[in-house]
């Protein structure tokens, strides 16, 4: 178990809307802004990217968790913006999100327990493992207001069949979480009464693993994504040969 101390609980949630836990080798964000659909906001954004930077720089936990409280899982992200200084900052810092949690050492769990819609959606598509309610919403609804969704574009395509991801974006219309898991968008459609446990015996196959030989699958994987075969099969031989010493150099 890790010396770290958790982050400030309850004083965190109220000022930021976000709660930061850690149990053992668990770190969980609860999205805590149901007044506003659990819209992102700024704060939330740098606490959690804070708390994602310090993990990568001096690894403790071996699962991320992410939750919302209320109703909703997420319905997006806030637009306070208002100059083009702004704007781009506001929309760096959802990208360094969303790479961060691509790249993160964690394995990466979204309990998706309402409606997630827009950035909630880009945000529970870019963790490992994303497990919805029946009767959630799930969309990308921006192009009812006028504006592509370059943000989910960026990274849509690795997930769905260009056939079925563009017209995600392009009419914005909400989809069944069935229909998302079809088309590979999401991981697992559960009864809202049994999500949590769900996720929970999800939680506890992972950790039954290698904490080493997870992280070097993790970062294998998504490695893999970005290259050609012919440089992942020279990346392979590396991969298995220090796996391989990792193995010989356990005891007995």
């Amino acid at each position: 178990m890790s010396s770290r101390k958790p982050l400030a609980s309850a004083r965190t949630a109220a000022r930021s809307g976000v709660l930061i836990e850690r149990a053992a080798d668990v770190l969980t964000f609860t999205l805590d802004n149901p007044e506003r659909g659990n819209e992102v906001t700024g704060p939330m954004f740098d606490a959690m990217l804070a708390e994602l930077r310090s993990e990568a720089a001096r690894p403790a936990a071996r699962v991320l968790r992410i939750r919302a409280r209320g109703k909703v899982f997420c319905t997006g992200r806030e637009r306070a913006g208002r100059d083009a200084a702004a704007i781009r900052h506001e929309v760096t810092r959802l990208i360094d999100l969303k790479r961060a949690l691509r790249a993160s050492p964690l394995i990466c769990v979204a309990e998706v327990q309402g409606d997630a819609l827009g950035f909630g959606f880009g945000l529970a598509i870019v963790c490992d493992f994303v497990l919805v309610a029946e009767r959630a919403a799930l969309g990308f609804p921006e192009m009812r207001n006028a504006l592509a969704p370059a943000a989910i574009m960026a990274y849509l395509g690795e997930y769905a069949l260009p056939r079925f991801a563009f017209p995600l974006v392009l009419f914005g219309e909400p989809i069944a979480p069935r229909h998302a898991l079809q088309i590979g968008l999401i991981s697992q459609v559960c009864p809202a009464k049994r999500l949590a446990a769900a996720a929970d015996a999800l939680v506890r196959r992972v950790l039954r693993l290698d904490p080493a030989a997870t992280r070097r699958c993790k970062e294998f994987f998504q490695t893999a994504q970005q290259n050609s075969f012919d440089h992942n099969c020279h990346l392979a031989v590396d991969a298995l040969t220090a796996g391989s010493l990792a193995l010989l150099a356990r005891p007995d």
